[in-house]
């Protein structure tokens, strides 16, 4: 009789052998505390993780790189220094706010029990919660680093989404990879959160359509859904190219995500249930190029969270008759509408007008119906993210909260460098059962890594 081998993810252990705390390195500076701006305050206190795979080092023991990591982390909190700071509510306000008081981030060490191959690529439920990543919550920064069997090493960054957004978070970790590599810094990071409403405040009333004032004990308590699984595939670049074909006629060039959006939504209205008559979509836009243009300096390395949401809302029937270039018009009108500085200082106002506390949108809270987000990383390091021991296989994003309300899709390009896709997304059984019966979506395996 034939032995059943169970799966891999039954056998995936993971023992971690240590923890180090790492301050900022230099002269040290007085405590104090950094207040987040409105928009920081739109963001939650939700954890966002970065994980990213490496090759067997040639020349490096895993010893060795924990403390060149370790010595080069110390390096980059001292130009990063809110990230080794704490986060507490004050009191008054009952807002977070950043005691920067070199507390330290978190680094902790840990061996995993098979290689790198045997690594479940896909089901990212099974793969990453407590096992690569591990959660603390006086740490707003925290890395684990894991040694495989292969003599591969992973790495996965968690940070509190009080310290920044995604740009943020991509320039902290360029800087870090160019510190390792003794590379000068090509970014001065902007600490100064001031990001303030004007006076009086005054807003477009359809704002109110969209965000809604909320605790922080709401947000941990939302209504619990079915959007439960977590999943990684990959998008080859002839997909993509052939998408934006679809979604591209009548003159009218529509960008990659405007065509990949248009794609997921079709999709995404066979699989919401018939009781529904409409359906919506979000885009997370950064604000940076949208702001301060009047002023003689640029935004781009703004530390902190400059995020809006656009939301798209269509009936069913038009989503479902309407073709990809019909669609793709809705996603680009919808993205337009927060694309300019009109936008955001209206949100900041917004915000104003219903402080004290938390803000989030009405669609990550699960309000309003079955809703999907999509986030670009097209400008994401990630081929670039050299420690010192070579590039990448592998680097994305995923998301270790137990609850949302909102179906949620990552784009990423490829460390391959081929024009290719790494989506990290969060679904809803059917909707995961819809794209994978297409050949768009591919269920990551070790062969898309060149493993």
């Amino acid at each position: 009789m034939a032995v059943e081998i169970p799966p891999v993810h039954r056998i995936f252990e993971v023992n971690f052998t240590g923890e180090s705390i790492v301050k900022a390195m230099g002269p040290s500076r007085e405590p104090h505390v950094l207040t987040l701006s409105n928009l920081d305050l739109l963001s939650g206190r939700f954890p966002v993780t970065y994980f990213y795979f490496y090759h067997r080092p040639v020349e490096n023991s895993f010893t060795s790189i924990i403390e060149a990591l370790k010595s080069s982390l110390s390096e980059t909190l001292n130009h990063y220094y809110p990230f080794a700071g704490r986060i507490v509510q004050n009191p008054n306000s009952s807002e977070p706010e950043i005691i920067c008081d070199n507390n330290g981030a978190l680094v902790v060490e840990a061996h995993a029990n098979i290689p790198l191959k045997q690594l479940d690529w896909y089901d990212l439920n099974q793969t990453l919660q407590g096992k690569l990543v591990s959660i603390k919550n006086d740490f707003p920064l925290q890395v684990q680093v894991t040694y495989y069997t292969c003599g591969g090493v992973s790495i996965t960054f968690t940070f509190d989404h009080a310290l920044g957004d995604a740009s943020t978070f991509g320039k902290f970790l360029l800087t870090w990879s160019e510190i390792a590599l003794k590379k000068p810094i090509s970014c001065i990071p902007d600490h100064r959160r001031n990001l303030r409403a004007r006076f009086p405040p005054t807003y477009h009333p359809s704002l109110d359509q969209t965000f809604v004032a909320c605790t922080i004990e709401e947000i941990r308590n939302m209504p619990t859904t079915n959007i439960l699984l977590k999943r990684l595939y990959f998008v080859d670049e002839s997909s993509i190219s052939r998408l934006q074909q679809l979604a591209s006629t009548n003159g009218d060039k529509r960008s990659k995500i405007e065509a990949f959006s248009a794609y997921i939504w079709k999709v995404m209205v066979g699989a919401i249930g018939k009781s529904h008559a409409k359906c919506k979509m979000g885009w997370l836009v950064d604000g940076r190029s949208r702001m301060g243009k009047d002023e003689n300096s640029s935004m781009s390395n703004y530390v902190g969270n400059v995020l809006s949401l656009a939301v798209g809302e269509a009936s069913v029937m038009e989503l479902k008759q309407g073709s990809m270039s019909d669609v793709a018009k809705i996603v680009h009108e919808a993205i337009s509408k927060v694309t300019n500085e009109a936008h955001f200082l209206d949100l900041i106002d917004w915000i104003e007008c219903h402080r004290p506390g938390l803000m989030l949108s009405k669609i990550v809270l699960g309000q309003g119906g079955p809703a999907l987000v999509l986030s670009s990383g097209r400008r994401f390091p990630v081929a670039e993210l050299d420690f010192g021991f070579g590039s990448p296989v592998l680097g994305t994003v995923c998301s270790t909260i137990e609850k949302i309300g909102v179906g949620y899709i990552n784009q990423r390009p490829s460390a391959r460098g081929d024009g290719s896709w790494t989506v990290s997304a969060i679904l809803w059984p059917e909707l995961a059962l819809a794209l994978e019966s297409d050949s768009v979506f591919q269920p990551m395996c070790a062969t898309h890594l060149h493993l």
